[in-house]
């Protein structure tokens, strides 16, 4: 059997923003990108854990998705699980 890929903060950060916008009918990665000023293909590849977003990055796509900043840091806490068993290197 092969070795589980351990997910990166990158990844889960972009699973749980794409869920917070599906949670939203017709919000598009264009449209949140348009509405946030990131773009959508810089949505697009946050979305796939290809970015590493800024906290102005997180205030406005927060802003724009209804949540809070620390909602979402709160969701990446209980994707990942303890902050001490992270591998941050």
């Amino acid at each position: 059997m092969a070795p589980r890929h351990k997910k990166s903060l990158e990844e889960a950060f972009g699973e749980i923003i794409r869920s917070i916008r599906e949670e939203h009918p017709g919000l598009s990665q264009e449209r949140l990108g348009q509405e946030s000023g990131s773009g959508r293909t810089y949505v697009s590849e946050l979305e796939r854990g290809m970015r590493n977003p800024s906290l102005r990055t997180l205030f406005r796509l927060s802003r724009r998705l209804g949540v809070a900043p620390s909602e979402v840091v709160r969701r990446l806490e209980k994707d990942l699980g303890p902050m001490h068993a992270l591998d941050l290197d």
